[in-house]
């Protein structure tokens, strides 16, 4: 107790000699580092555990740099090939609807849709439907407010048609009579006059003079006319 008693007292000149002993004692740092095996397993069977694990790291490792270099080729052979990420977006997204299209979910779901299409169709709620709607138009197409109102469309459309005939015939007639008719007869019957709409024009020197011309020109026509009779 009192060699204790001296090692514990501060003042002792043994003070040191405790945690001198206490480090040279060895201390295994694996060992101590080492956590505690998981229930089950021996300490075999972790080391051999672990050491697939390092193996297995390793190798994701080099997967991940074989794919860096994979992915900088690819990127050069596009850029050679003058393909632009747009490309590759749409390569990617036809790619990706396509997987989508061949996948279980999508065929189920398709299977499914028609499924319910082909119940519905056969039930007897949409045949009901169905037939109230074809009595319903033939209802209407049969009713004489229907017929009138056909009538009526018919009627305006062959009076259109008659109209757009009719305009086309005087426009024939108007274009034979412009033919048959001298070049006297066409300046008699349609004034110069009539056909300039501004005052400023028609009191014109320049006008008054053209208009001098064209009737000493009728005047002569018409003097030929009477001397060849």
């Amino acid at each position: 107790m009192e060699s204790a008693n001296q090692d514990i007292n501060l003042n002792s000149p043994n003070k040191g000699l405790l945690s001198d002993a206490m480090t040279d004692v060895p201390v295994d740092s694996a060992a101590a580092a080492r956590t505690s095996a998981p229930e089950g397993l021996t300490l075999a069977e972790e080391e051999e555990l672990r050491s697939e694990l390092a193996k297995v790291e390793e190798e994701i490792g080099t997967l991940r740099q074989v794919l860096a270099a994979k992915e900088r080729h690819c990127g050069e052979l596009k850029r050679k090939l003058g393909l632009t990420p747009l490309d590759g977006l749409k390569q990617n997204l036809s790619k990706s609807w396509h997987d989508v299209q061949v996948s279980n979910a999508y065929v189920k779901t398709s299977e499914k849709l028609g499924e319910w299409n082909d119940k519905v169709t056969q039930s007897d709620l949409y045949l009901s439907a169905s037939s109230t709607l074809e009595d319903w138009n033939e209802k209407l197409t049969q009713s004489e407010a229907y017929k009138k109102t056909q009538e009526t469309l018919s009627q305006a459309g062959q009076k259109t048609s008659a109209a757009l005939s009719n305009v086309g015939s005087a426009i024939s007639r108007k274009l034979g009579d412009m033919r048959a008719h001298p070049f006297s007869h066409s300046f008699s019957s349609y004034s110069i006059r009539h056909s300039i709409s501004m005052p400023a024009m028609r009191n014109s020197a320049t006008f008054k003079s053209f208009e001098d011309r064209v009737g000493t020109i009728k005047t002569s026509i018409r003097a030929n006319g009477l001397s060849d009779m």
